[in-house]
């Protein structure tokens, strides 16, 4: 979705090709969240001037457009400054440079937003708006945030006491829907205001000296702090003036309690940041963060919500390194060949292989009131989804425990009963796909225990659910998510290892899933060998089909399921995962000699039952490829093969996803295809 990037100097001398330059770096780094078009504000020459810069297409358009601006002086400094960027991914308006972020309150640029997300209300509030006069220029939601800002300030701009930040809080009282936005006017030079709602952002922070304190105090606005809200209508606004109580920005102060240098760097993801700094903190729902002065500010929409008091200023763990290609050619590519790697990292310090004992830190407190619940459902998105199905037969198996998995959009539309004696796991690679966050709040709400298993440290799941895993893949940059696939598979796994120990009966089965963990790496590795036959595979047979089958059972239907949902995102082929069980059930009807057939068939207790959909297959002319162990001798030369290591049924899926993985990848490079940012795609879905 939208990448928000915004950066900010004090007493920090820079010049504007430096400062241009840190927000086009930014929005690179968020690329692979999906975008149609770029834009960014910065300061004029003059006090009260603001310049915009949009452009459609990727961002290095937008660097060669600014680079093409004549009249641009570069070399002009600022000792203060802020500015902002955006990728626009498009839902309200075409992909067209009068919708592209940021958008402007007026033609004389007086507020200025950037921002991610929906706002639900936006066609009430527009009408208002322009009933008062206010002509709009875009066809997006994101508009109305700005000229809604003019419009409170306009009408209350004579009263000596208007900050920036009951003015941004008056704006937010009337946005309906979830957002992360960033608010910059010429009213209040050298400030900006950033705040969210169901949507990430994240603040960086960058010094010479160290920080008094590795934390922000939250600021309450006092009860008459009421600008703007409703009092006989929509958008009227309040007479009594506002009341906050403010206090230092005890973080941000030297020693001798001088303000210091300081560069502030606010992203929608850490990717952005980490390159600058490892030092962020994470704002949460209805925090308006107000950066002036070479302070941050923290401040909350109502006074006493229960939220905690300050804002922790952490360390990322990340490096720049993880976010680079290396030698790949792409990042899906780069992400399918760091699987030996990613896997280990999600088991390093959780499976004790010499005594066979697994532990996850963050489920220990509740592994009693798992164990005790009447069911465990499962909630997820695409591919977390796959990975929960993936593993929904272990978890049967070893816990004895009904588990139910559930697709979040449509565990929402079915407002699916939920009880206290229920656990509801959350399964997302970046922890903010917004369907995911919903369903989590609605279990919230009817007092289900709620556990997450995401990919990102400080993300929304990670923080609103009560315990959880996290899979330690590392960042996934390309948004067909292939090692994050592998490493929440292997997490959920290691959850139901761990919620079994109490069982004596699963000892020998639970014993040698272990051992089977532990040469998982070297298994991975051999698999990856596979992938020039792979390449010549793709090249030979499927590259000019136009649609493909993908047909298993049992541990295998995730796989294939996620197989063809891999094929489809990347290369753009049609393709489609089929139960084999349900074969004679109406997919058979497509089966003749020239529909190309993938079938994964594996030494399992279900290998009986998929050689005859093999048979029912080749009785109807089809000729498919099939992907089996390196050990079967049972499949004949007459077949093509894909071969792959053998292991333990509960975790053959991960090697048998690989393949699939590196046709899809081969499939799009040959199609000409982007493969790291495919059309209409993006890697973080933060709206419904």
């Amino acid at each position: 979705m939208c990448g928000i990037f915004a950066y900010g100097n004090f007493l920090v001398e820079k010049d504007r090709r430096y400062i241009i330059d840190v927000l086009l770096t930014g929005l690179s780094r968020l690329e692979y969240r999906g975008y149609d078009s770029a834009g960014i504000a910065i300061d004029g020459e003059g006090d009260n001037e603001m310049l915009i810069f949009k452009q459609v297409g990727k961002v290095h358009a937008l660097r060669t457009r600014i680079n093409n601006e004549i009249s641009l002086d570069t070399t002009k400094t600022f000792n203060s400054h802020t500015a902002m960027a955006h990728t626009r991914w498009a839902t309200h308006g075409q992909p067209s440079e009068r919708n592209s972020h940021p958008h402007r309150s007026d033609p004389k640029n007086e507020f200025l937003v950037v921002h991610n997300g929906i706002v639900t209300n936006y066609k009430e509030l527009r009408t208002v708006l322009e009933k008062k006069g206010y002509v709009f220029e875009s066809d997006t939601d994101t508009e109305c945030i700005a000229k809604l800002a003019k419009y409170l300030y306009d009408s209350q701009k004579s009263r000596k006491d208007l900050t920036f930040t009951s003015l941004t809080k008056a704006v937010v009282k009337e946005l309906e829907g979830a957002f992360a936005l960033i608010l910059k006017s010429v009213h209040f030079p050298n400030e900006m205001i950033a705040t969210r709602r169901g949507s990430p952002l994240l603040v960086g922070v960058k010094t010479e000296k160290k920080l008094k304190v590795d934390f922000v105090d939250v600021e309450f606005g006092a009860d008459t702090d009421k600008l703007g809200e409703e009092t006989n209508g929509l958008l009227v606004p309040d007479a009594k003036p506002p009341t906050l109580r403010r206090g230092e920005s005890r973080a941000f102060l030297s020693e001798d309690g001088v303000p210091q240098p300081i560069e502030y760097f606010l992203a929608s993801d850490p990717s952005a940041i980490v390159e600058h700094t490892k030092r962020v903190l994470y704002l949460e729902d209805d925090d308006i963060a107000h950066i002036s002065a070479g302070e941050l500010h923290i401040h909350r929409l109502r006074r006493e919500d229960g939220m905690s008091s300050i804002r922790s200023i952490q360390t990322l763990e990340m490096e720049i390194a993880e976010i680079m290609k290396g030698s790949f050619d792409h990042f899906m590519q780069k992400e399918i060949y760091e699987q030996p790697e990613s896997v280990v990292n999600t088991m390093r310090g959780r499976v004790n292989f010499e005594t066979q004992k697994v532990t996850l830190g963050g489920l220990k407190a509740y592994l009693s009131t798992i164990r005790r619940c009447r069911r465990i459902v499962f909630t997820a998105c695409g591919t977390s989804y796959h990975s929960c199905l993936a593993t929904r037969a272990i978890f049967e198996e070893l816990t004895e425990i009904p588990v139910s998995i559930e697709l979040a959009s449509d565990f929402l539309d079915r407002r699916t009963p939920i009880f206290r004696d229920d656990v509801c796991v959350f399964v997302s690679q970046s922890g903010e796909t917004a369907d995911t966050i919903l369903a989590l709040k609605y279990c919230l709400e009817r007092g289900a225990l709620c556990v997450g298993v995401t990919n990102t440290v400080g993300s929304s799941i990670s923080r609103e659910t009560h315990c959880g895993v996290h899979i330690n893949a590392g960042p996934e940059i390309g948004v067909a998510s292939t090692k994050a696939y592998t490493s929440q598979y292997i997490a959920l796994v290691m959850m139901a290892l761990q919620l079994s120990e109490d069982r004596i009966s699963m000892t020998t089965r639970r014993n040698e899933i272990v051992e089977c963990l532990a040469e998982l790496p070297r298994l991975i590795k051999e698999t990856l060998a596979l992938d020039r036959g792979l390449f010549d595979l793709a090249r030979t047979t499927l590259h000019k089909e136009k649609s493909l089958l993908i047909m298993g059972r049992g541990y295998q239907n995730a796989t294939c399921l996620e197989g063809a949902l891999k094929i489809k995102e990347v290369s753009y082929m049609h393709s489609e995962g089929i139960l084999a069980g349900e074969l004679k059930h109406g997919p058979l009807a497509l089966i003749d000699e020239n529909m190309p057939v993938i079938l994964i068939m594996t030494r399992d207790s279900l290998y009986p039952k998929v050689q005859s959909a093999l048979q029912q297959v080749t009785a109807r002319k089809g000729k498919p490829i099939i992907i089996c162990n390196t050990d079967d001798t049972g499949i004949t030369d007459i077949y093509q093969t894909i071969r792959v290591p053998r292991t333990v049924d509960a975790l053959q899926g991960i090697l048998t996803i690989i393949p699939l993985q590196l046709l899809s990848y081969h499939l799009a490079v040959m199609n000409g295809v982007d493969v790291d940012f495919p059309r209409n795609l993006a890697k973080s879905v933060t709206v419904e």
